[in-house]
């Protein structure tokens, strides 16, 4: 799937708009902004034995393809493998993918048949579409039970969910887990924990709009307070308490074995795809891609067993192009404390612009330094989870592809080839072509003496002859001066890997940043203007149809000659192909563009349209590369201009507004004017311009368009105050309409004429009762609008009232007796229960000896009178031929009865004791089943409806 507002999955395009001037390059893939690369040995060639294997081969007839890996090790051999099979494409959901299984037996050198955890459906007449996505799994070493959590999505994905947790809301994603019990053999039907991991109804501060658990593997915990507990990681995009909307991580954890699930605090912001490990000392770290691009993993730490994080920090050992990765220890069930449980494997991409070069890295210090790191796969490389396996061996399950590339990797600890000497360095500042030196301290964290060499990984950056490393002791550091040779062509912003290399082959590495001052830059400044300046379009407007000349200069920023090709633009002649291919006559296209120079290109036209009269000018919107000399291929700049608007005619934007005579609504129908009541007006908006206006606000008007001479109506409405009434006068009042014509603006005054008010004179003491106010407490109590509730008179000013009478939709339901105290408030209420979904109205009529006065009508809905929607589960024990059906009402108003049907057929039947808003639960043992297929259905009824569960399909085999 993927959520991202967006965690993209695609490079996304940088769209920025200026007026006809330079752009920042789109995509400038410059060595400046590499990471760093290991040493970088063929992942087959030794030290140690390296294993691939391709699980996605095989598309299967419905030509699938293949992403999002998942992998889990339960011991005596067994691997599960699980990823998206996605139908069509490789796209995130809404996509009706599906999640497909492989199974080993052996330690994962050899793999079962593909099959299916949870099916998507394309959607049919009668049924819309939904899919599975994103599966990771989790296992309960104490229980044996493994869990696998995914998307659930129906008509929206990530970007496209709306707020809410109803999973049978299409516009809704929804979060589903599965479970198996006989080692990934067989999985029950999804169950939806929405509810648990998406709060929130409405865009308020902690809602969830969107959200999916992190592909690959949870943990569970071992040591400490918290062990035994189970943790899925998940990512959300979460409504902040300023108004604003950031992707958060969180983890959902279960404390009673997958029984249930608790949500965790929300961490950071801008994260995305998060995975944890747990620490040497029983802490939870948190390592996540970073959905702002920044180049970095982030991470954070758990003292609390996974509910709450530290704050967040970018760990810049560890580089990262906004792509899926994994941490996990690498000897999982370490005693506590020791150096083994200290020790983390990290798999990811080694660069921080692109997805290539996954690499196995190791810490060796809970995740301070990461001194370890081998490449398992070069070239494009994509997400990845790692496990411990049994014998020693660790597997890979890794993205080698988008389409049927699924690829599964295994290696020994020999051939991680590391030794726990992490390098440290301050930036270097050096001039390009000049020798600098480097401060580089080592610090020895293995058991014994270590020695052996310092370099630079091989780079065009730098280079840097090895420096011999005398014996250093245990748990000692050393800092050694590097000297170090900066390429005359390095320039800007690098970074620079720094090698040690023991005695025995073995290897650590670190990351130094460098700023150079260098050379080689590529860059190009574009402007534009109409070509025929000399044409008054006061006079001489252009016509539908008609062609605008348009002269682009381009400038050389860069210091190097290089190639400028144009790709798109709203011109003609204008873009052009690949310098030494064949392009259309007239195109911008220049081969060889000197650094400083510039050219200009006049032979553009641009076709006028009736939308473009319509606005009355049209704006140029380009897009132009710019690279090197030969290498014709590869884009160094990407440009994408929005230039200044180009008028075809005089454009004279004007607008008017006219409002009608004032009309009183009497609210609360006591025949007077009174605070609450409101006065409308029928406004008449006019475009009175030559051009179409878009974008028409003010004074609670919004239009979206009007074209030259088009008018239109809207209704104004104003709200009395007290002041209004004591004044018996609203008076005049006036609201700026505003619309635009693209960067030009029209203005209109909308005056709104005063009206005189019908008000009531000053009572006196003895007079007919005061104005009183009915209110209502339905759902105050339980949060459901359940049909028990209180209706209330409050009479808080004049005279007081004698007897309160109170009607139902218009039928009598109370009459009180008051004690009347001259000017003293008054109270009354009346009980309400049993009442069924509907909306109710109430009137309250309150008398005395001078009269009688009506309150205002109080409407009260009523949506949940009747029980809340049961959730069916079910346990099977095939050996016994028993199914044990259990159903759950955790949201809603209770039930007093319960149904159970069996195939349509009625099979057990209990009463219940209500107790809203707790929840319920009814279980049902069903013994004597022969293998075979049933399908179960629970009815609950309360004495206002009854609600059913949705169907659960039970297999017995």
């Amino acid at each position: 799937m993927k959520p991202v507002i967006h965690r993209s999955r695609r490079r996304r395009p940088l769209a920025l708009a200026v007026a006809a001037a330079l752009l920042v390059p789109l995509s400038a893939a410059s060595p400046a902004q590499a990471a760093g690369s290991a040493t970088e040995a063929d992942p087959g060639a030794a030290p140690g034995q390296f294993t691939e294997t391709n699980l996605g081969a095989d598309r299967t007839e419905a030509d699938f393809f293949y992403r999002i890996p998942a992998l889990l090790h339960l011991g005596d051999g067994v691997v599960l493998a699980s990823w998206d099979a996605r139908p069509g494409s490789a796209a995130d959901a809404p996509n009706p993918n599906s999640i497909v299984q492989r199974r080993s037996t052996d330690n994962g050198k050899t793999w079962g048949p593909m099959t299916t955890i949870a099916a998507g459906f394309a959607g049919s007449a009668e049924e819309g579409k939904y899919g599975y996505s994103d599966p990771s799994y989790v296992h309960d070493e104490q229980t044996g039970k493994v869990f696998a959590f995914f998307v659930y999505s129906k008509d929206q994905g990530f970007h496209g969910s709306t707020w809410g947790n109803d999973d049978e809301n299409r516009q809704v994603i929804s979060a589903a887990v599965v479970e198996s019990s006989d080692g990934g053999l067989t999985w029950s039907e999804p169950r939806l924990i929405t509810d648990v991991v998406k709060p929130g109804d409405s865009a308020v501060p902690g809602a969830v709009r969107s959200t999916f658990a992190t592909s690959g593997a949870g943990i569970q915990l071992s040591r400490g307070e918290y062990a035994g507990r189970l943790i899925q990681q998940y990512a959300g995009d979460v409504m902040q308490p300023d108004g604003s909307r950031s992707i958060q991580a969180y983890s959902v954890y279960s404390d009673d074995h997958g029984a249930t699930w608790q949500r965790g605090k929300f961490t950071g912001s801008r994260m995305d795809e998060n995975k944890v490990v747990e620490l040497s000392d029983g802490r939870v770290m948190l390592n996540s891609r970073d959905s702002a691009g920044g180049g970095d993993r982030k991470v954070a730490v758990s003292e609390d067993g996974g509910h709450s994080y530290s704050q967040v920090s970018a760990d810049h050992q560890l580089p990262d192009p906004t792509n899926n990765a994994h941490i996990t220890q690498l000897y999982p069930g370490a005693e506590a404390g020791s150096a083994e449980a200290k020790k983390l494997l990290y798999t990811g991409a080694n660069s921080k612009t692109g997805r290539q070069n996954v690499s196995a890295r190791v810490s060796c210090d809970d995740g301070q330094t990461w001194p370890g790191l081998r490449t398992i796969r070069r070239g494009f490389s994509a997400y990845s989870v790692a496990s411990a396996l049994d014998d020693g061996q660790f597997g890979v399950f890794y993205e080698g592809g988008y389409t049927d590339s699924m690829q599964f990797a295994s290696f020994d600890e020999q051939w991680l080839n590391y030794v726990c000497a992490p390098l440290a360095a301050p930036e270097l500042t050096a001039a390009a072509g000049e020798q600098a030196e480097l401060e580089v301290t080592i610090a020895n964290q293995e058991d014994r003496a270590i020695s052996g060499t310092l370099a630079l990984a091989e780079s065009s950056q730098a280079t840097a002859e090895p420096l011999a490393i005398e014996p250093l002791e245990a748990g000692q550091s050393r800092t050694v001066a590097l000297p170090v040779d900066i390429s005359a062509l390095a320039n800007g912003t690098q970074q620079l890997q720094l090698v040690f290399t023991e005695a025995d082959g073995t290897q650590s590495q670190g990351l130094v940043n460098a700023q150079i001052n260098g050379q080689e830059v590529t860059g190009i400044e574009v402007t534009g203007q109409r070509a025929d300046s000399g044409r008054d379009v006061a006079t001489d407007p252009y016509a539908d149809g008609e062609k605008v000349p348009y002269s682009f200069t381009v400038k050389s920023t860069g210091n190097i000659n290089q190639w400028v090709v144009p790709t798109e633009g709203n011109f003609a002649p204008f873009a052009a192909k690949p310098v030494g291919e064949p392009s259309e006559a007239g195109n911008c296209r220049y081969s060889n563009l000197a650094a400083g120079a510039s050219y200009q290109c006049t032979t553009p036209r641009h076709a006028v349209t009736a939308e473009d009269l319509s606005n009355g000018y049209f704006t140029p919107q380009t897009t132009w590369t710019s690279g090197k000399l030969g290498d014709y291929a590869t884009v160094a700049n990407e440009y994408r201009i929005i230039g200044d608007e180009v008028d075809l005619l005089v454009r004279a934007p004007g607008l008017e507004a006219h409002a009608g005579q004032p009309v009183l609504a009497d609210l609360d129908d006591d025949g007077y004017a009174s605070a609450g009541d409101t006065v409308s007006y029928e406004a008449t908006v006019q475009n009175t311009g030559n051009v179409r206006l878009t974008g028409i606000i003010g004074g609670g008007i919004e239009i979206p368009e009007l074209a030259a001479g088009q008018s239109a109506t809207a209704t104004v409405t104003r709200q009395l105050q007290a002041s209004d009434i004591e004044q018996a006068k609203l008076a005049e009042a006036a609201e700026t309409l505003a619309g635009n014509n693209g960067a030009k603006q029209a203005t209109a005054e909308l005056v709104l004429p005063a009206l005189d008010l019908p008000v009531q004179e000053q009572e006196e003491a003895s007079g007919k009762p005061g104005k009183a106010v009915l209110s209502h407490d339905n759902g105050q109590d339980s949060g459901l609008q359940d049909g028990d509730y209180t209706i209330t008179m409050d009479l808080r000013h004049g005279s007081n009232a004698t007897e309160f009478i109170l009607y139902e939709n218009g039928e009598q339901i109370a009459r009180q007796p008051l004690a009347a105290s001259g000017q003293e408030a008054q109270q009354a209420s009346v009980g309400i229960t049993g009442k069924a979904n509907g909306t109710y109205k109430y009137q309250g009529v309150l008398r005395n000896a001078a009269g009688q006065r009506k309150t205002a009508v109080l409407a009260v809905k009523v949506t949940d009178a009747a029980p809340g929607a049961p959730k069916l589960s079910a346990q099977v024990d095939a050996q016994a031929g028993t199914i044990t059906v259990s159903s759950e009402l955790r949201w809603g108003t209770n039930a007093t009865s319960y149904q159970l049907f069996e195939n349509g057929k009625l099979v057990d039947e209990q009463q219940l004791d209500a107790d809203t808003p707790n929840a319920q639960q009814a279980t049902t043992v069903l013994e004597d089943r022969a293998p075979g297929t049933y399908r179960y259905r629970a009815a609950v009824a309360n004495a206002a409806g009854s609600t059913d569960s949705k169907q659960l399909v039970v297999r017995v085999k």
